[in-house]
């Protein structure tokens, strides 16, 4: 299977049949024209925790890490189909957890885009447990991401295909098994019986795939990840730029 027919069977699946206005994978190093600040001090977390593992559902539907009042606020629109997402959470999760995020003085929120068909139950699948579960299953899925595409070039474009000629409540399920992704949350706490329930919730399918296109129109999302900090817009998506903008807005 080469890389233009697994793209064109990727986006032709039909598991939700509705518009999603899809995002891209992208990666543009862009520039950094953040304001420098003064240093801000260390912000306390509550008594017997720490800022990474207070784990908020933010009313946009987000999943926000850290001091919900943080000075400092972080949000990615990420694709957990997209490459370069990947590449951004292999280079930051853990600096961004333990310094960042521990230090009170940063949050970091995930909202999720739909690139292509395989988000949807990849989604379904990495909110299908308690809330604080899902950016480090999402950090892990990242980094197994190689393998699932791997999966689905060994598949085949028949198996692939067929997942298209299946009735809607059950297409989410066989894309899962498909690309392995329903071995992958097995063996990280979501169990078979757990997942298929969350893999039929067509409800919660369509939300997701709704709210992702309102975060596309609102935000101007245009490919992914994309970032903003405190509420703007920057323009560029790389750890190596987003960190010294930290750092200069006083996260140091």
């Amino acid at each position: 299977m080469t890389t233009s027919t697994l793209r064109r069977l990727i986006l032709s699946a039909g598991i939700i049949p509705l518009a999603l206005g899809l995002a891209a994978c992208k990666k543009d190093a862009g520039t950094a024209n953040a304001p420098s600040g003064a240093p801000i001090a260390k912000i306390a977390p509550p008594a017997g925790k720490v800022w990474a593992d207070v784990v908020t559902v933010t009313p946009e539907g987000g999943y926000q890490m850290g001091n919900p009042q943080a000075p400092i606020k972080v949000i990615e629109f990420g694709a957990l189909s997209c490459s370069h997402c990947a590449e951004f959470s292999e280079k930051s999760s853990a600096e961004m957890r333990d310094n960042f995020v521990a230090s009170g003085r940063v949050s970091y929120e995930l909202r999720f885009i739909l690139n292509n068909a395989l988000d949807v139950p990849a989604d379904l699948l990495a909110t299908c447990g308690a809330p604080e579960t899902v950016l480090p299953l999402s950090d892990q899925f990242w980094a197994w991401q190689k393998t699932m595409f791997e999966n689905i070039k060994a598949a085949g474009d028949a198996k692939f295909s067929a997942v298209n000629q299946l009735p809607r409540e059950k297409q989410a399920a066989a894309m899962a098994q498909l690309t392995g992704m329903d071995q992958f949350f097995a063996a990280r706490g979501i169990a078979r019986d757990q997942a298929a329930m969350c893999l039929a919730d067509t409800a919660k399918a369509e939300k997701l795939v709704k709210q992702a296109s309102d975060y596309a129109a609102t935000y101007k999302i245009e490919g992914t990840p994309t970032f903003y900090v405190n509420g703007a817009k920057v323009d560029f998506n790389t750890w190596e730029m987003l960190k010294p903008q930290l750092e200069k807005l006083g996260a140091r």
